[in-house]
């Protein structure tokens, strides 16, 4: 059933730089996900599969010969607000098309600003180190 989902590439599942566990299952309900290291393990077969590439924490880092070795990219989905991390002219050379998920966090960026604004007015940090000393 994977093999008819779209392929899309990744960094990895888990670890340190991978796509999150609990992501990366529900993406399994809608793609083939394809690691990084499986794409570079058997690059002939699998980068005819390749449609998209989802970039999450700006990994896979995208460049021309990543570009010029999946000739049937349509997207790269950004899983984050910014761009710039990506060469927009030269993907769109590509006829690729880029997005991202501008609202995504937009709430609790908002909840951490009014967190520490309200952390800095009632000085919660000095206060919690004059009370308990060494914490």
């Amino acid at each position: 059933m994977a093999e008819d989902l779209p392929g899309v590439l990744i960094l990895d599942i888990g670890g340190t730089h991978g796509v999150l566990e609990d992501l990366a299952v529900l993406l399994k309900k809608h793609f083939h996900l394809i690691t990084m290291k499986e794409f570079l393990e058997n690059k002939k077969e699998m980068s005819k599969k390749i449609q998209s590439v989802f970039v999450f924490e700006g990994r896979p880092t995208i460049d021309q010969e990543l570009l010029e070795s999946l000739p049937n990219l349509k997207v790269i989905a950004n899983s984050g607000v910014g761009v710039d991390h990506l060469d927009l002219k030269m993907i769109s050379n590509f006829g690729v098309k880029v997005t991202n998920t501008p609202q995504a966090v937009a709430d609790p960026t908002a909840d951490m600003a009014m967190a520490l604004m309200l952390a800095s007015a009632r000085r919660l940090v000095e206060g919690n180190v004059l009370h308990f000393p060494g914490s």
